[in-house]
């Protein structure tokens, strides 16, 4: 969490490494078993970040907007074998993750984490935490056969984020 310009170098490529590189590594070892499968899904995971940015996390957005990037090409290429590849883009996620991230905006910022808190959400229509579990319906809904034509979507689950501050 920082401006550009104090972030470590090392900070950003470990960013970039586990956030869009991973995802690459993982669909690269796991495509050519899904072309084997006759319901064949792949979702890869974004961000609000990889829509709208994040300032003081630019490691994080921008390899959050390479994975919708990657998601869109990946549905291009895999859509003739019946592949289907969505990226999902959750907005603010109870938990201890973004607990953490607060905290540490809080500080940047200085402000509390309750101010924090009120900051984000004044950016969202549903003034709600979205749950690990309406993610986790998304996924199973997308990789059900009655998604048979969903491919190369960036779906928000998000209380309608229309920014990241």
């Amino acid at each position: 969490t920082g401006r550009v310009e104090e972030i470590n170098p090392e900070d950003w490529d470990r960013c970039l490494a586990v956030d869009l590189t991973g995802q690459f590594n993982c669909a690269r070892l796991a495509i050519p078993h899904l072309k084997q499968s006759k319901n064949a899904s792949m979702m890869n995971v974004s961000s609000q970040a990889g829509r709208h940015g994040f300032p003081m996390r630019s490691p994080y957005a921008a390899a959050k907007w390479g994975v919708v990037g990657f998601t869109k090409t990946l549905a291009m290429e895999l859509g003739p074998y019946g592949i289907r590849v969505n990226a999902l883009l959750p907005g603010i996620v109870a938990g201890d993750r973004i607990r953490r991230v607060f905290e540490a905006k809080a500080q940047q910022r200085g402000v509390s984490f309750e101010e924090q808190e009120r900051f984000m959400f004044q950016f969202t229509s549903i003034k709600d935490y979205v749950t690990p579990q309406q993610l986790a319906d998304m996924v199973v809904f997308t990789a059900s056969p009655r998604a048979k034509t969903i491919s190369g979507q960036a779906l928000s689950v998000c209380g309608d984020t229309n920014m990241l501050g």
